[in-house]
């Protein structure tokens, strides 16, 4: 049976819904994690992101920066740099986040080592355990059934129909339910109801940074150029994408530091190595005869 644990507030599942859509379109998360470190101009990305068929970059540049998270500075007519607004720095901590809750519940296939042979689990990068743990909360009705049972421990369909899936009839809650139970997130209880397995409930870290995000108030140089017309543009801060901001001084180039993303998988921990973000293919990954949430 239901209990009468209250539902989580309509702010916090808003904000985390518009989130998981900001995050989802495939490799979004992937251009974010490439300009953590420092800006980069459009030729720069290719060597960063070699898989990245022609044409797919610029979709998702427009998309993150119309978002707020990546700005656009113009310096000359063929030198524009793309990088972190304040607001997508402050989403790096969020997206730590969702790659530790990935890596420690997101199924692995089992791979030889390379140098003792033995069968240990696939290395995953960061920016894959994100967008595959994204994928699993962005599908409709995912994320307002999860916060559900989060808040109420067991619910019935029903009750989870009339919850989380207000306007719609009983049955349109079993194909989200179905899919969650697939997906390892969400079990039938046995007497009727539905709960969260160990890896859902595991979720609520990830739900709680990504609300925090959501509705903490833009950065002071986010906010100051928002509001105030007609200032110049800073150093390194642009306005909207589709606004061609008064061109900027080159600044001098210093030598290129080694590519080193910001986001790590558990931290505190070891720094990441350059290889670590970009060093794997990404195969479709079968279900695991052990169980877990699936890729």
């Amino acid at each position: 049976m239901a209990t009468t644990a209250p539902p989580a507030t309509p702010n916090d599942l808003v904000g985390v819904t518009k989130t998981l859509d900001l995050l989802a379109p495939r490799w979004s998360v992937w251009v974010l994690m490439t300009v953590s470190s420092q800006p980069l101009r459009y030729a720069e990305f290719k060597p960063r992101l070699p898989w990245l068929a022609d044409g797919q970059l610029h979709p998702r540049l427009r998309h993150l920066t119309n978002a707020g998270v990546i700005e656009r500075t113009e310096y000359a007519p063929r030198h524009v740099t793309y990088g972190l607004t304040g607001r997508g720095a402050a989403l790096l901590p969020v997206l730590s986040v969702i790659a530790s809750w990935g890596d420690t519940y997101l199924e692995k296939e089992l791979v030889a080592d390379q140098h003792t042979g033995e069968l240990e689990p696939e290395r995953i990068a960061p920016a894959q355990n994100i967008d595959d743990a994204v994928a699993l909360l962005v599908p409709r009705h995912a994320t307002p059934i999860l916060f559900s049972l989060q808040a109420r421990g067991i619910a019935t369909a029903k009750t989870l129909a009339t919850e989380a899936m207000p306007g719609y009839g009983l049955t349109a809650v079993y194909k989200p339910l179905e899919r969650l139970v697939t997906d390892g997130l969400v079990t039938a209880s046995g007497t009727g109801g539905y709960q969260l397995t160990t890896s859902g409930r595991a979720l609520a870290p990830v739900f709680q940074a990504i609300s925090a995000w959501a509705t903490a108030p833009a950065p002071e140089s986010d906010a100051r150029r928002t509001r105030v017309p007609g200032a110049a543009p800073s150093q390194n801060r642009s306005g909207p994408w589709a606004t061609t901001p008064t061109r900027l001084p080159a600044p001098a180039l210093p030598a290129a530091p080694a590519v080193r993303p910001a986001l790590t998988t558990t931290p505190p921990g070891p720094a990441w190595q350059p290889s670590d973000l970009f060093s794997h293919q990404i195969p479709a990954r079968p279900i695991s005869p052990a169980g877990g949430p699936r890729r």
